[in-house]
């Protein structure tokens, strides 16, 4: 599969510069990372969550686990996780799964958490199970210019 469609037009189209980076078929982001030998800090892996009655992404390190706890206190308590059917008819060209960290191109709202403004470089999901993009945090920084940012995670 590689980079979703809709991932790879939105790149295009806001002229990011990225690597991608072929890998074996991993299901975690954590597996991910070891199989790349990516840094799980450097990895951002995404969630998909339901809130007032629509969805939005929130960004992680792979490194890191979502508290639910955090999230709330930043934006109100009508917030949970989205469930399988949900990401997979708003994520329809990924593997299942295989959420990109951009959620701008998918018409969803995103918060990025703090930690991964300290990374010099980002690796996310292609939209597949076995291709990594790499970017600049500047180039990731563009692409999430409009993101909520808050400490939402904590590491693992």
């Amino acid at each position: 599969m590689s980079v979703s469609p809709t991932l790879r037009r939105y790149l295009a189209a806001e002229n990011i510069q990225y690597d991608e980076i072929p890998h074996e078929f991993t299901m975690t982001s954590g597996r991910t990372a070891e199989t790349c030998h990516v840094p799980g800090d450097r990895l951002a892996k995404a969630i998909v969550l339901r809130r007032d009655g629509g969805y939005m992404l929130a960004v992680l390190p792979a490194s890191h686990h979502l508290r639910m706890s955090d999230l709330r206190a930043k934006l109100g308590d009508n917030i949970d996780m989205a469930n399988e059917h949900e990401v997979n008819r708003l994520f329809a060209d990924c593997a299942h799964g295989a959420v990109p960290a951009i959620g701008t191109c998918y018409g969803l709202d995103v918060i990025v958490d703090d930690s991964i403004g300290t990374q010099p470089e980002i690796y996310m999901e292609a939209g597949d199970h076995q291709t990594l993009l790499h970017f600049s945090y500047a180039q990731f920084a563009r692409l999430n210019a409009n993101a909520l940012h808050g400490r939402i995670s904590a590491h693992d």
